[in-house]
Order: C-alpha cells, then sequence, then structure tokens
C-alpha cells in the first residue's frame, strides 16, 4: 500500500506543472524575441546577413533538442559557466523555439502574394517601409495559426529538460513513480496534464487557422 494518496500525486503535479508552464512561456516569449531578427535577416537581400541566418536556423533545427540541452547544461559548465538547471533548458529551448519561429514566420513573409511586393515597391517606399506597412501586417495574419500550433510543440518539449535535473512536470511524474511503485497511474496523471496544457492551445490554433482562411476568402 503506498503512502501517498490521489490528492498527493495530484497536488506533487499541480506544483510541477507551473514549472513546465514557466518554462514553457520564457522559451516562447524568448524564441519570438530572437526569432524576429534572425527572420529579418533570413529574409534581408544582403547575403552577409541572410547567410549566417539560414545557418543559425539550420544547425537548430538539425540538432536533437535533448544534444542542445546537453550542450547548455553539460558543455557551458566545461568553460566555466555552471548554470542552473533551469537557466539551462531556458537558454536551450529559447534558442530552439527562435529556430522553428523564424522560418513559419519567414514562411508566411513569403507566402504574401507576389503582386503586393510590386504595388509596395511602386509606391516609392524603402524596403523597411514596404515590410512594416504592407507585408508584414499580411504575413502577421497568416503566421499566427502555425505560431500558435508551435506552441504545442515548446510545451511538450520542455518533457526534455528532466534529463538534465529540472524539475517539471515529467521529472516529478518519475520521482513520484519511483517512490511510489505506481508508474501507470503518475505517468497516467502526467498525461492528463499535458493534454490538459496542449490541448486548449492546439484548438486555439485551429481557430485561428479557420479564421484566416474564412478572411481570406
Amino acid at each position: 500500500m503506498t503512502e501517498f494518496t490521489l490528492w498527493d500525486i495530484v497536488r506533487n503535479l499541480l506544483l510541477a506543472a507551473r514549472w513546465t508552464i514557466l518554462l514553457s512561456l520564457i522559451a516562447f516569449i524568448g524564441g519570438g524575441l530572437v526569432a524576429l531578427p534572425v527572420t529579418l535577416a533570413r529574409i534581408s537581400q544582403n547575403p552577409m546577413l541572410r547567410a549566417p541566418a539560414g545557418a543559425y536556423i539550420a544547425l537548430l533545427q538539425g540538432t536533437p533538442l535533448l544534444v542542445q540541452l546537453f550542450l547548455a547544461f553539460f558543455g557551458l559548465a566545461l568553460i566555466g559557466f555552471n548554470l542552473a538547471p533551469l537557466a539551462a533548458a531556458a537558454i536551450a529551448l529559447t534558442l530552439y523555439t527562435s529556430a522553428f519561429l523564424a522560418e513559419i514566420w519567414r514562411g508566411a513573409i513569403e507566402a504574401v502574394p507576389r503582386g503586393q511586393w510590386e504595388g509596395a515597391q511602386s509606391l516609392a517606399l524603402t524596403r523597411w517601409q514596404q515590410m512594416r506597412f504592407i507585408i508584414v501586417p499580411q504575413a502577421l495574419k497568416m503566421g499566427i495559426a502555425p505560431t500558435a500550433g508551435f506552441s504545442v510543440q515548446v510545451v511538450k518539449g520542455t518533457a526534455l529538460a528532466s534529463i538534465i535535473g529540472f524539475v517539471e512536470l515529467t521529472k516529478a511524474g518519475t520521482m513520484i513513480a519511483n517512490a511510489t511503485f505506481d508508474a501507470f497511474r503518475v505517468y497516467g496523471l502526467v498525461a492528463l496534464f499535458y493534454f490538459a496544457l496542449c490541448y486548449p492551445l492546439s484548438l486555439a490554433a485551429k481557430s485561428l487557422e479557420r479564421r484566416m482562411a474564412v478572411k481570406g476568402h
């Protein structure tokens, strides 16, 4: 008979879920802030900006998030930067998120009809004015839904932070399962918690996608 009641398990998972939410917010907001200049560099006409931005995206998208977490936590420690698990996870997830958001936003910008670009050029605006007043407002509408959809991947990606000792939902579930020997019930509850976090985001992304599709017709 385990000394943990169902409420004990749920209560501890609720406490851990706060850290999952916090890490998700840091990664998503921080990733967005980093992604903005990367996106602008990626679509720049200057190859000195475009090439490094492309390499940055390719590197982060082409390597596993788990490896990036190891590098942020163990790799930086080797050169004298001893980061707490939260800080290391935040850095790794922020950079990982920024690479995907940059590509989502680049795709949205390039999806703006060519006629809109030509019309912007005919107004004798600078390239930044074209982007600010004509292109970006249209791209924003197309990029909202996939951006919201990617937030689900960010939440699920936080589970990997458990590997470097950060006590979020998955790590807490593992610790409770080891203490109670009731892995099925504990991980079942962990799965329900992730579902409760991710499903509303998925619904929001689908709703935004439908709205954008209706407005586009």
